[in-house]
């Protein structure tokens, strides 16, 4: 995929609500993503706020994905909206925020991320814009509309701020955290609450009524099929680590089988 299919095209079809699947990367290593690329997976997101992502990693990972011809986002970590705009400088196309609670949370990250009049992001996209396809103008005309905003949706003040941060100009779009949702709805006694099921429901009705898409993290397969179910159209499916102890379980699994 040419480098201006891969920047022109992936926040449009977010938009449009098609099914896209990416997996959250917390292993630093480019040879994890370059592996990864090869597989159906739509993106990656870098974590930053619980992976060991650092502003390196970032760097190189974004080349990575984007010789594989994918787009790369970056979960930020708490209250370092500051790091948005340099990421984005990076060539990743989107930031999730994580523990965005109120309107005014949500405005704050709306200036890290997008140029005037919607935000205040500064202006030295030095990566971006070689990986866009796009001349300098053309960059500053199009970012607001092909850079993304995305509010994680965690906690039960945020969902009692839902219809004010999806109100929020320049948000395009929000995600769940199910375990941190958990944990808030549960006051913090587990991981686990069954108010987080109805949640879910609310969170993909209102963003589609505010023309939001709506993401989810989803710890395995079927917990991403009942998510896409729900109207959950961008799905953070599993994490690297996980895809590789699975698969590696699954071969040591086959062929002790086949030995007994």
């Amino acid at each position: 995929m040419p480098f201006p299919a891969l920047h022109a095209e992936f926040a449009p079809r977010l938009r449009r609500g098609e099914l896209h699947l990416s997996t959250f990367c917390q292993l630093p290593d480019p040879n994890v993503i370059e592996a990864l690329a090869k597989s159906q997976l739509d993106s990656f997101i870098f974590d930053m706020q619980h992976g060991m992502f650092d502003e390196s990693a970032v760097l190189a990972g974004v080349a990575a994905a984007a010789l594989a011809g994918k787009p790369a986002l970056v979960r930020l970590p708490v209250d370092a909206g500051g790091l948005a705009s340099r990421v984005l400088d990076f060539g990743a196309v989107g930031v999730i925020c994580p523990m965005v609670n109120t309107a005014a949370d949500a405005r704050r990250l709306v200036s890290y991320v997008k140029f005037p009049p919607l935000g205040g992001r500064s202006w030295g996209p030095r990566r971006a814009i070689p990986l866009s396809g796009l001349s300098g103008p053309e960059y500053l005309l199009r970012a607001n509309e092909l850079t993304l905003a995305i509010a994680m949706i965690e906690t039960q003040q945020a969902l009692d701020n839902l219809d004010a941060i999806l109100a929020t100009p320049g948000i395009d779009g929000v995600f769940v955290g199910p375990s941190d949702l958990a944990v808030s709805l549960s006051e913090g006694i587990s991981l686990q609450s069954a108010k987080v099921s109805p949640a879910l429901d609310i969170v993909a009705a209102r963003a589609k009524a505010a023309g939001k898409f709506a993401g989810v993290f989803a710890i395995n397969p079927a917990y991403a099929s009942d998510c896409s179910g729900r109207g959950y159209s961008f799905i953070a499916l599993m994490q690297d680590a996980m895809f590789m102890q699975q698969a590696a379980d699954a071969a040591v699994e086959a062929v002790r089988s086949g030995a007994r």
